[in-house]
């Protein structure tokens, strides 16, 4: 006679409960005729120590209980006529719901699954052709799924703040600059050469059009030096210092051999930074700030030796040597 191996039925894998909760509350909202309860039980009783089954009649009782318990997943009994869980899982999901719902019912998956995927359920299960291993798979990839786009969802909610927060700083700092660039126009105002009466002698005034800041270009320059300082920012950002310095240099002289002081420098990089940061739409300003701030300051740096080279020149012209021969005895 031959022996009939049989294989016992192992307990689910540990991998169904990786990345869940060490206990899943799960609420079955069924009907009178406990459509899928059978095999709801059965989930319970298998997992005993990881599923906590609560049962609840009725579409108006379930969703009470859904609004004042928080659960993990949600296992709807479908009966048409009685209990339509595609109207209750539709309802549940307007009003902003996003536990993993799974749809049990007695008609076939090609005629419900459709539907009840439309409505906003994870799943649909017949009650007739599964098993309860097959629905703790289906509920497990549910609450691993809504856990994932919550966590997405936070993460992006998170970048977004993060962006705002960067933007926000970029501003202060940008008034901070509009604020110093402001504060050497009025000490310049002051110091100012005084009439005759005594008063000091006021530059005629210039009107300003509404909305205009103190990092309007400085008059005076060239439509290609604010392009070509345009340019050298936005490849400052991207490549920093290091292969810029020549160029730099070059910039620093033209600036001081056409007598641009460190103000209008200032304001035409203040210029320049928030047409650069303004275009950067969603992206972050964090490396854009920092880059600049670099760079305003190596061309300060740059612009400062220019002027005391120039100065040391003149307080120190160069002296024709006398030829060997004619030296003053």
């Amino acid at each position: 006679m031959a022996a009939t191996l049989k294989r016992t039925p192992s307990p689910a894998s540990s991998v169904v409960w990786r990345g869940l909760p060490s206990t899943m509350r799960v609420v079955f909202i069924t009907n009178r005729q406990r459509t899928g309860g059978w095999l709801a039980e059965a989930l319970a009783a298998e997992n005993a120590r990881r599923v906590i089954l609560e049962e609840v009649v009725g579409a108006a009782a379930g969703l009470g209980r859904l609004r004042d318990e928080a659960v993990d997943a949600v296992l709807v009994s479908h009966e048409p006529g009685e209990l339509d869980a595609v109207e209750l899982v539709s309802g549940y999901r307007a009003g902003g719901a996003d536990e993993a719902v799974v749809v049990l019912g007695n008609q076939s998956e090609q005629e419900m699954a459709a539907a009840c995927f439309e409505a906003g359920a994870d799943a649909y299960v017949c009650a007739h052709t599964t098993t309860s291993r097959n629905l703790l798979w289906i509920v497990a990839r549910a609450v691993q799924r809504h856990q994932l786009v919550r966590e997405n969802r936070r993460l992006l909610l998170a970048d977004q703040q993060r962006l705002q927060r960067e933007r926000d700083e970029a501003e202060r700092l940008l008034v901070q600059q509009r604020a110093l660039i402001a504060d050497l126009e009025a000490i310049q105002r002051q110091t100012t050469p005084r009439s005759g009466n005594g008063s000091p002698a006021r530059a005629p005034a210039k009107s300003h059009p509404a909305g205009s800041t103190a990092s309007s270009p400085p008059p005076g320059l060239p439509k290609e030096l604010v392009q070509h300082y345009r340019d050298l920012l936005r490849t400052y950002v991207i490549m920093g210092s290091g292969n810029l310095a020549c160029e730099m240099s070059r910039l620093a002289d033209l600036l001081t051999t056409a007598g641009v002081s460190a103000r209008q420098t200032m304001q035409l990089h203040l210029q320049v930074l928030e047409e650069l940061v303004a275009g950067l739409g969603a992206r972050s300003t964090r490396h854009v700030m920092t880059r600049a701030d670099l760079l305003a300051l190596e061309m300060m740096v740059h612009l400062a030796e220019g002027y005391r080279q120039r100065y040391q020149e003149r307080v120190r012209p160069p002296i024709q040597g006398l030829l060997p021969g004619f030296e003053r005895k």
